[in-house]
Formats: C-alpha cells, sequence, structure tokens
C-alpha cells in the first residue's frame, strides 16, 4: 500500500521555517530594539525550528531500509 507522505513532509518544513523566522525576527529586534530580551526570546525558536526539522514522520511515511 503506498502513502502520499507529501503533505506531512511540506507542513513539518513550513513550520520549522516559520519557527526560523520567528527566531531570525527576535534576533534582529534583540540586536536594535530590545537588547538581550530579543535574543532570550529568540532561543526557543531556534530550538522548536530544530525540533521540527529533524522530527520523524509517521512510520508509513518513513524510508524501510532492509527487509
Amino acid at each position: 500500500m503506498r502513502f502520499n507522505c507529501m503533505p506531512e513532509k511540506i507542513s513539518k518544513a513550513a513550520i520549522g521555517i516559520v519557527f526560523c523566522l520567528l527566531g531570525l525576527g527576535m534576533v534582529v529586534l534583540g540586536l536594535t530594539i530590545l537588547p538581550y530580551i530579543g535574543l532570550f526570546i529568540a532561543v526557543p525558536f531556534f530550538v522548536l525550528a530544530f525540533y521540527f526539522f529533524r522530527s520523524h514522520l509517521t512510520e508509513s511515511c518513513e524510508i524501510k531500509t532492509g527487509s
């Protein structure tokens, strides 16, 4: 049985990109308007982005290796 995993891959990448953009926005705010506070808030966004980029797909969408 073949499953369509493209929507799951796209949503995972989109959420990761959104968190990266939010993190970059907080870094810019931290460097310009809110020193230290913006940088402190940016770290969780980057951690969340890393989590979503590294998260595994469901078992039906995993690449099977071996038997």
